[in-house]
């Protein structure tokens, strides 16, 4: 026991950086967006994992022992992992040109931000777990751990496009040169050849809004965008550069919010593609809350 109090520090920091660690690879995965890259996107995000849960370990023994210069250090490595947040939007940009159905800057946006605000969370699984082995035992660090791990996992990721719209499959159509997806209109095409292809391989979605908040993130541009990269990701796109009547098109029905999709999937399931739009994920900086204003709210009787 005397040799454990004496090296309670040691103990916390180890138990501190490993469930860190831990908690950044448990929030690390190369998934059917191939973001991080493997191997060497990973690498650097563990590297970074790793650092993170230093700073966060080492910061508890500075403050038990009253060390608050040393703590001034948590600044520097926000300032850090703000330029790893830079770093990451750049590099998207630059790769975003390259698409045929591009994430567009919004998506890009919230994947840097994701990656900056998960080294935030693995500072705070160390924190605790190095502080609860410290103050308490290491089977406490460990139980604390576990939990700060259970806690990162609920911010992992946000909502789907499920949880604010309803999704209907319905079958595009041409009228002449126009095309409709339901009553939306979509484009004019005016080559039969593009008409052809459309009919053979296009798919149509409609994606109705739950409530006035829903409609209105439904309506940014970059949340439809994000919709039309990650469904042409997945089931990939019938078209190459210089063919725009080819595109994937997310179209507004102003009158009551609805947003027409098509898209040319080289393998057309409808099954598959049904599913894959309820996981679309809703972008953080697309979300908007217009029943909140206190102009809209209703007054009290």
């Amino acid at each position: 026991m005397d040799w454990l109090y004496s090296h309670r520090y040691t103990i916390g920091v180890v138990v501190g950086v490993t469930f860190g660690v831990l908690a950044r690879l448990n929030m690390l995965r190369t998934d059917y967006r191939q973001y991080p890259t493997y191997p060497h996107g990973k690498i650097i995000h563990i590297s970074l994992g790793v650092i993170a849960a230093a700073l966060g370990a080492v910061a508890v023994p500075a403050l038990l022992e009253k060390n608050y210069t040393a703590v001034t250090f948590l600044s520097l490595a926000a300032q850090q992992f703000r330029d790893v947040r830079n770093m990451e939007r750049q590099s998207l940009s630059k790769i975003d040109e390259l698409e045929l159905v591009p994430r567009g800057a919004a998506y890009i946006e919230g994947i840097a931000m994701v990656f900056e605000g998960r080294n935030y969370l693995v500072i705070f699984s160390s924190f605790l777990a190095s502080l609860f082995s410290i103050l308490f035992a290491w089977y406490w660090g460990i139980v604390a751990g576990i939990f700060s791990i259970w806690i990162a996992n609920c911010f992992k990721s946000g909502k789907k496009l499920a949880a604010i719209a309803d999704i209907e499959h319905i079958p595009i159509r041409m009228d002449g040169p126009d095309l409709f997806v339901g009553s939306i209109y979509i484009m004019n095409i005016g080559l039969t050849d593009s008409r052809n292809k459309i009919l053979e391989h296009g798919l149509g979605f409609l994606i109705k809004p739950k409530n006035r908040n829903a409609r209105v993130t439904l309506a940014n541009l970059g949340q439809r965008q994000a919709i039309l990269h990650d469904i042409s990701t997945l089931f990939g796109v019938f078209r190459d550069e210089g063919e725009p009547s080819l595109r994937p098109m997310a179209k507004l029905d102003m009158n009551n919010g609805t947003i027409g999709v098509l898209f040319l999937p080289q393998e057309r399931d409808v099954e598959k593609a049904f599913v894959a739009l309820h996981r679309v994920p809703v972008l953080e900086s697309a979300v908007r809350m217009p029943s909140e204003a206190g102009v809209n709210k209703r007054k009290e009787a």
